[in-house]
């Protein structure tokens, strides 16, 4: 049996993840410090996780979902273009990716909380 190359955390890829840990937007250290209280509900996230050349916010294995925070520079009509290719490779992955403004995030915290909640909940009952 051919054994799958693997697509996760890639080694060149290391720098950059530990630098962007180190360096989280505001919104993203916001989410990440609610992120983490859902581990008592077995939900665990890892931030600035790589999968294959791409690195995403959060990353949840058991449910293969991805959060994604997204600044500004999202609505450019060239990122638009590059986030929908890259949100297209992932999900022929079988990922999930929620996407969240910065501003929705600090606004509704509690509404993204019980979305990604309800994402998780759905896919335990399948």
């Amino acid at each position: 049996m051919k054994r799958r190359p693997p697509i996760h955390n890639l080694k060149p890829l290391t720098s950059n993840r530990k630098y962007l840990r180190k360096n989280l937007t505001p919104a993203e250290a916001y989410l990440w410090t609610q992120l983490k209280t859902l581990s008592d509900l077995n939900i665990k996230f890892r931030r600035q996780h790589s999968i294959k050349d791409y690195i995403v916010d959060f990353y949840c294995s058991k449910h293969k979902l991805i959060i994604e925070v997204d600044g500004n520079y999202h609505d450019e009509p060239e990122q638009m273009e590059r986030d929908e290719i890259r949100d297209s490779r992932l999900a022929s992955m079988g990922l999930t990716i929620l996407r969240y403004e910065n501003q929705y995030v600090f606004g509704e915290l509690q509404h993204v909380m019980d979305d990604i909640k309800r994402y998780c909940e759905i896919k335990e009952d399948i």
